[in-house]
């Protein structure tokens, strides 16, 4: 057979023996054949082959050529022979994979061992090669060892199939993970062996360590155990300490594991002396006003690391992006260290392009007109952090982060990433009721904060009843101008039809319509005012109450009243929606001008400050502080009664029903009913609450339960019902609270403290599409 004909052969084989004695002499090759082929090329064996025709070769020659055939890995068997002048190479071909089967593995999924197997060479329609599989099975038992599974088994067996294949199964016993009995702490004399348990996320066994799997023995667990343990000594000033030793030992049954840990704590250092060195480009005694440490503290890792992160964020203000701060304690006599702060400024960055990333349905430039840090300026650690806040102000994201990147090429160029999760910014809500009062019910409001990505917040909604029409619709452009000026407009009407009804309190039809606009003050302060006009018409039901009859009477039943009003807002809250951090303050005017039929004013503040209590802003102390107050002035007494505060309900007092405090209506002598709720024109509420995460929920951004205590109430001066501390009515309970697809989801179960037999109160309370 001539070579030429070679290139249809095809085969696997493995071989460790020389020549035939037929090659024993020196011999010139004429044409070489190839036997035995079945998958592999002919190709791909004289390609490996270093022996061409023509060439004169001898018994040590074609030795080496048949190894370093061999050591393509595709053979089992190679031999070589010789028929005159023509060499013939025999190979037998490895088997390749025909299927790979697991069986028995829970802990470890059938996904990540596949790949394991791909990545050692083992697949299906590869090469065959058992020390491989071998080598792997030790592998797999190896994982789950570092688990604890220290009974693990793995068998691997390979069958035989037709057309040299072979078929792999793997057998996994994963076993049980052995418990920890017992972890014993030698050397430490300065705290006891609970104080330093405390820190391990291993633990001892129990019935409670058992259901949290804490008392199961892993490897990579027990190393940051002993992390942990380093920090807790570093921070308390033991510079010289050290694990001298950990050894985990196992009972022969492989269920029990015991843990040993030497230490040793050395002395605890105090700092003698504070030195900055370097480049300091921010003044010394400024700089060393960020460093709140004096000589005799003790020394301690964690804050020595906030200062020089405190220190290097003081320099990026300065635009030096790149600043390097590194704090070195030098130990010296008497158990004091010398800190010593090396400053590395670097050069100093401008930024060249600011970039968004994540925002799929807000344009840019929405996020653009946040931005505080400017393309071409020096990049400033502070413009970048607050133009990062500023975004996550407007509510319209889950979450923001940003990324100061190096540009290639350049060593004072920086390109500012900010990278955003768009979460639900409105809410759609559609209702279908009946009510024994009302009769059937049909509404419909949406509300959008980021109308079609652009920015502007539209609400609009319709609610229709046997009795009450009403239909309101809002728009705000929150960047009328460059400048942040912003511009809005709202109409609403109100219509209603008691005529066959008895209401206690009033009826009232009422048509409005305002014009705002918004002027920022600073980067945390707004100042808001505008005009606005209503219409409002009083109607007298079959039982209304005494109140209403008198006003009426007095005023009459339709009023036309110019407003003016203002509102000042001051805010340094982290996020727009769910905030964890800051403060808001706001203090507003609604005043019916000279010339109105009613001439009248209200005030109302609202305060609300946000604690966090841990460093990631999961356990935060929220306390909350709204008052209200209305009167007339020029020759009115009072402000009118449709203008009143009310209290009770979710977003106020809860546990009572909504809108319930305060005095009631005094009802007609024919009307026999419970009276119903009259409101008043000074209002208080007030709450504390502790946030803290959602269990078995991770996103505490969209989501987040609270422990809270209520505590309010709504006087009416003009009818004698002063403020008192007796008559607050306060409740407790927990709360929960939900951005999701269609709204602010949020419900409470609250217990009222000292509610009366007069008061209405409800303990579960619900509300979809409330702004919280």
């Amino acid at each position: 057979m001539r070579r030429s004909l070679l290139g249809v052969a095809v085969g696997l084989a493995v071989a460790l023996s020389g020549l035939k004695p037929a090659l024993a002499d020196q011999f010139t090759v004429a044409d070489i054949e190839v036997e035995g082929l079945q998958r592999v090329s002919a190709g791909t064996v004289f390609s490996a082959f270093p022996v061409n025709i023509g060439e004169r070769v001898d018994e040590t020659e074609l030795a080496d050529a048949i190894r370093s055939l061999f050591r393509t890995g595709l053979f089992t068997d190679i031999e070589a022979s010789r028929d005159g002048g023509v060499l013939i190479v025999t190979v037998r071909e490895r088997p390749s994979i025909s299927n790979i089967e697991i069986e028995g593995n829970k802990n470890i999924e059938t996904e990540m061992l596949m790949d394991a197997l791909a990545g050692a060479g083992l697949q299906e329609g590869q090469v065959f090669r058992r020390a491989t599989l071998e080598r792997l099975e030790l592998e797999i038992l190896r994982s789950y060892i570092a688990q604890g599974r220290y009974n693990a088994r793995v068998k691997a067996t390979a069958e035989e199939l037709p057309q040299n294949r072979v078929a792999i199964r793997l057998d996994i016993n994963e076993g049980s993970v052995a418990a920890i009995r017992h972890i014993n702490l030698i050397g430490n004399e300065d705290f006891s062996d609970d104080e330093l348990r405390e820190l391990f996320e291993l633990q001892t066994t129990s019935w409670w360590n058992s259901i949290t799997n804490s008392d199961k023995y892993a490897r990579e667990r027990l190393s940051g155990d002993l992390e942990s343990l380093r920090s807790f000594y570093l921070d308390r000033g033991y510079l010289d300490f050290n694990v001298e030793s950990s050894q985990v030992s196992i009972s022969p049954d492989k269920q029990k594991v015991f843990i040993a840990i030497a230490l040793n704590e050395g002395p605890q250092y105090t700092i003698s002396e504070i030195n900055l060195r370097g480049e300091l480009i921010v003044d010394e005694e400024e700089l060393r006003s960020l460093i709140p440490v004096t000589e005799g503290d003790v020394f301690s890792r964690s804050r020595m690391t906030a200062i020089s992160e405190a220190l290097a964020f003081r320099l990026g203000r300065e635009g030096y992006a790149f600043a390097n701060v590194n704090a070195i304690p030098e130990p010296g006599e008497d158990n004091t260290a010398a800190v010593t702060f090396f400053v590395e400024p670097g050069k100093r960055a401008y930024v060249r392009r600011v970039n968004f990333e994540g925002n799929v349905s807000t344009r840019d430039d929405v996020l653009r007109q946040e931005m505080t840090q400017m393309e071409g300026g020096v990049a400033s650690s502070d413009r970048i952090e607050f133009s990062r806040t500023r975004l996550e102000r407007l509510g319209f994201f889950q979450a923001v982060n940003v990324d100061t990147v190096p540009v290639p090429g350049a060593d004072d160029l920086v390109d500012v990433n900010y990278s955003v999760e768009e979460q639900a910014t409105g809410s759609l809500s559609a209702s279908v009721g009946f009510s024994q009062n009302t009769g059937i019910i049909l509404g419909a409001n949406v509300s959008e904060n980021n109308f079609f990505g652009t920015g502007k917040r539209v609400s609009f909604g319709v609610n229709v009843s046997n009795y009450v029409k009403s239909a309101n619709f809002s728009y705000l452009d929150p960047y009328f101008t460059v400048d942040g000026v912003s511009r809005g407009f709202s109409l609403s009407a109100r219509q209603t039809n008691y005529e066959d009804q008895y209401i206690s309190a009033f009826l009232l039809d009422e048509y409005s319509g305002r014009v705002n606009f918004g002027y920022p003050i600073d980067n945390i302060t707004r100042l808001n005012f505008g005009t606005g006009i209503t219409q409002s018409n009083l109607k007298e039901g079959r039982y209304t109450s005494k109140e209403v009859s008198q006003f009426i009477d007095e005023e009459g039943a339709t009023f036309n009243n110019l407003f003016v009003f203002g509102n000042w807002r001051r805010s340094t809250l982290n996020r727009g929606v769910l905030p964890s951090d800051g403060y808001s303050q706001s203090l507003s005017l609604d005043l019916a001008v000279p010339g109105s039929d009613l001439t009248f004013y209200k005030l109302s503040q609202k305060t609300d400050f946000y604690y966090p209590i841990t460093d990631n802003n999961r356990w935060v102390f929220r306390t909350r502080l709204e008052l209200g107050y209305g009167d007339g002035y020029g020759n009115r007494t009072r402000m009118p009664f449709y203008e009143n505060f009310y209290t009770g309900g979710y977003g106020s007092v809860r546990g009572y029903r909504i809108n319930s405090l305060g005095l009631r209506a005094t009802n007609n002598v024919n009307d026999t009913t419970r009276p119903d709720p009259f409101g008043g024109n000074l209002l208080t509420e007030g709450s504390v609450e502790l946030i803290f995460p959602t269990p078995f929920a991770t996103d505490s951004r969209s989501m987040r339960t609270s422990l809270f205590f209520d505590a309010g109430q709504v006087f009416d001066t003009d009818r004698g019902f002063g403020p008192s501390l007796g008559e607050l009515r306060m409740s407790a309970g927990i709360g929960f609270q939900w951005i999701t697809a269609v709204g602010p989801l949020a419900f409470s179960l609250a217990q009222p403290i000292n509610a009366q037999p007069e008061d209405y109160t409800q303990v579960f309370q619900f509300s979809l599409g409330q702004t919280f």
